[in-house]
């Protein structure tokens, strides 16, 4: 199958894909290709489908997209699936899962940059005490995240911490292995530092035996027109690698080619 496709650095780029041998390649171009509302939508309903407690996809998708981008990928859900993204996570999902996901997905945010310091300062005070009591399924908890604005949601954690002298996402590692903190810490690190989560995920995905490709593609696809270069600045933060160095280091032929490619390396 031959492939032409722009990359941020403005080229074209060809690739004879062999099907059957290049499944991360031809996902990475399918998800490139498609357009930014199509592109989560499909990553959407893949998540409802093979939902796990640990797939973090959907919170990803409510979270770090703006409001707009959010409604366009729900618009897109129904014309490609006939159905809305509301419906399919409210049938794929059960308990605190479904309780926490489905507000967030069918949030729309107010995006401006106006924060009320009285609201931050008392729904920081309730934050503290839910998460003290460890009733981390409360209503109040996960309507502070699904609902307030963005900059409202970084005030009121600002806050927390100034208060509380801890970060949030600290106090919800209470047990590190517990999924739904997990998706929890992921709803807090995608509403206020999306590039740190992005990063993080880019790093799990290379430091693991064998590379997560599966994520490893999402977030090169997403954030190519989006961030990617202050995810890549990120990762180097943290890690003291270039990004384009590690995925040189543990991919090969032409996936590496096309992710280097989708980082802005004319050389790819």
């Amino acid at each position: 199958m031959l492939v032409l496709f722009e990359t941020p650095a403005g080229f074209a780029l060809f690739k004879v894909l062999n099907e059957g041998k290049l499944y991360e390649v031809q996902r990475l171009v399918h998800l490139w290709a498609l357009e930014s509302a199509e592109r989560d939508a499909f990553l959407a309903n893949e998540a409802t489908k093979k939902w796990t407690s640990s797939n973090q996809v959907l919170v990803e998708i409510a979270c770090t997209r703006s409001s707009d981008q959010l409604f366009s990928a729900k618009k897109a859900y129904h014309v490609l699936y006939k159905k809305s993204i509301e419906e399919d996570v409210a049938h794929h999902t059960t308990g605190d899962y479904r309780k926490l996901l489905l507000p967030l997905v069918s949030s729309h945010r107010y995006e401006g940059d106006e924060v009320n310091l009285t609201i931050a300062k008392a729904e920081a005070k309730i934050l503290h005490e839910k998460i003290s009591k460890k009733a981390y399924n409360d209503d109040d908890l996960i309507r502070i995240l699904a609902t307030r604005s963005k900059a409202q949601v970084n005030a009121t954690l600002n806050h927390y911490k100034d208060a509380f002298g801890k970060d949030i996402n600290k106090d919800l590692k209470e047990d590190p292995k517990d999924e739904f903190l997990s998706l929890l810490r992921s709803a807090v690190k995608c509403l206020t530092r999306p590039e740190k989560y992005f990063a993080k995920i880019v790093r799990l995905s290379i430091n693991k035996h064998g590379t997560d490709e599966g994520a490893l593609t999402r977030v090169v696809a997403t954030r190519a027109e989006i961030d990617l270069k202050i995810v890549a600045d990120e990762y180097q933060r943290r890690d003291s690698v270039p990004l384009d160095r590690a995925i040189v280091k543990d991919t090969t032929g032409d996936y590496e080619k096309m992710l280097l490619a989708l980082l802005g390396h004319n050389d790819a």
